[in-house]
């Protein structure tokens, strides 16, 4: 994989926050995702909040497991800590990073490929547990890497690139967070800069498990069947010697509406969207209003967007653990083995 790194020169008026840092200095490579995609929308959010909350680059972790999602932590914060994992399994290995050094930020970056079907299991047991860290879902409903399958989110009755239409139901991120214990729920648009910005931020500040899910359209697979533009139709008709993709440039999907109103969004596909945000009257501690929120407007084909839920007094893992306050990572060596003696005391103590 080629990464296109960007030219450390940069303007000296660029406007800086409180420890100095410009802007260019929470990005990372350029990306190669195409031209368009939702992805590169959330990646700049995701730059936009760690410059305006003041972070110290070097104190960030971000983890990703497998999919064009979780390509984007190359393309932010290039000065941080980076894992990139095997598929579905982020959350477990961002889940012993946390308990090694409780002073970092922690952000887990996924897709919906990711975290609804072979890594369900452990997006539920990383917010169950109350892991302190982001945990955002760059959702678009499809398997971009491998050519536009249908992700666990996709709604029923939708079609495929191909025209074929899913008949199973869809997996509700949101719904499940929700159910699981994750103490900050929240939907966003990667098209609404205003209302994403402000939502990674706060997720990042809270103290649990902070879980974002991010509908994030894919430019790449939207050429359906009838089309005599489509790659299949000229691929059908061409005595080619080479089988090539060409991804052409797309327009930016952006949206900018006010609480309450409810905002149709056309994809590039020609099908649409309808978002609503949550009102100001919406309890966002209230988990049971939460819910019944979700369930009362996707009965009238709306995604609520907003912070839905948040606990008043989270806790995190290191509490439910009753863990040091020290990093494990910090530790000497008579701190992490005590000696013979103490472990003589312990196995007394389990007689």
């Amino acid at each position: 994989m080629t990464y296109l790194a960007k030219p450390k020169l940069h303007h000296p008026s660029l406007p800086t926050n409180k420890l100095g840092y410009t802007r260019r200095d929470y990005e990372g490579s350029i990306s190669t995702l195409c031209a368009g995609c939702g992805h590169d929308s959330i990646s700049a959010a995701i730059i936009q909040a760690c410059f305006e909350l003041d972070l110290p680059p070097h104190r960030i972790a971000k983890l990703s497991g497998i999919g064009c999602s979780s390509k984007t932590p190359t393309y932010f914060l290039g000065a941080s800590h980076g894992f990139n994992s095997v598929h579905g399994r982020m959350p477990s290995v961002l889940t012993g990073a946390n308990l090694a050094n409780r002073d970092l930020v922690y952000l887990g970056v996924s897709g919906d490929g990711d975290s609804a079907s072979i890594g369900l299991g452990q997006f539920a047991h990383a917010l169950r547990r109350g892991v302190n860290m982001m945990y955002i879902v760059e959702n678009n409903g499809v398997y971009g890497l491998t050519k536009g399958q249908f992700s666990a989110t996709a709604d029923a009755g939708s079609l495929s690139k191909r025209g074929a239409e899913n008949r199973d139901a869809p997996i509700d991120l949101v719904a499940m967070a929700l159910q699981l214990g994750a103490t900050f729920v929240a939907r966003s648009f990667s098209g609404d800069k205003q209302q994403l910005v402000p939502l990674i931020k706060a997720a990042i500040l809270h103290e649990g498990a902070a879980f974002i899910d991010c509908i994030s359209p894919c430019v790449a697979f939207n050429n359906h069947a009838g089309s005599t533009k489509s790659f299949d139709y000229v691929r059908a008709h061409n005595a080619a010697l080479n089988r090539l993709d060409v991804m052409p440039p797309r327009e930016e999907i952006t949206a900018d509406y006010a609480p309450g109103e409810a905002h149709p969004v056309a994809l590039h596909d020609g099908s649409t969207i309808l978002l609503r945000k949550v009102t100001a009257e919406h309890d966002v501690h209230d988990k049971i209003a939460a819910m019944n929120l979700l369930q009362q407007r996707q009965a009238t084909g709306e995604i609520v967007t907003g912070l839905l839920y948040m606990a008043k007094e989270p806790e995190d893992l290191h509490k439910h653990l009753n863990t040091i306050d020290t990093p494990f990572n910090t530790l000497a060596e008579a701190d992490l083995c005590p000696g013979s003696g103490a472990l003589a005391k312990f196995n007394a103590s389990l007689r």
